[in-house]
């Protein structure tokens, strides 16, 4: 059964201003070290980025919890490179995050959709 869903689209370059202005403070702020490491091994930081913050973003629609933070949500990819977000700190833990990124040159879109753990 479906929970909550949520989307979201961010646009390339104000994620990129972002980061030109407040570097690692932002960076740190809204990514696990685990995500920064990870977008490290993208050919294009910036999409790849945008499409975390985007997931990120639709994650927090779905699951409509107020007390969610940036760093309670993490957005990897599983061995085959399917997306794939796990709640951190003890968020979540009866709920599955399906999640989908897609991005071009200007733009990132995600979808997320909540069920229950079975």
């Amino acid at each position: 059964m479906i929970l909550g869903t949520g989307v979201d689209i961010t646009e390339v370059r104000r994620l990129k201003q972002a980061v030109e202005k407040w570097g690692k403070d932002f960076l740190n702020r809204i990514f696990t070290k685990e995500e920064l490491e990870n977008a490290k091994t993208r050919g294009s930081l910036y999409q790849h980025l945008a499409g975390r913050f985007a997931a990120k973003e639709a994650v927090f629609k779905a699951v409509g919890d107020k007390n969610l933070t940036w760093k309670d949500v993490q957005i990897l990819n599983d061995k085959e490179g399917k997306p794939l977000c796990v709640l951190l700190n003890g968020k979540g833990k009866r709920l599955d995050v399906h999640i989908s990124i897609s991005h071009v040159k200007t733009y990132a879109v995600a979808n997320a959709i909540i069920t229950q753990k079975p």
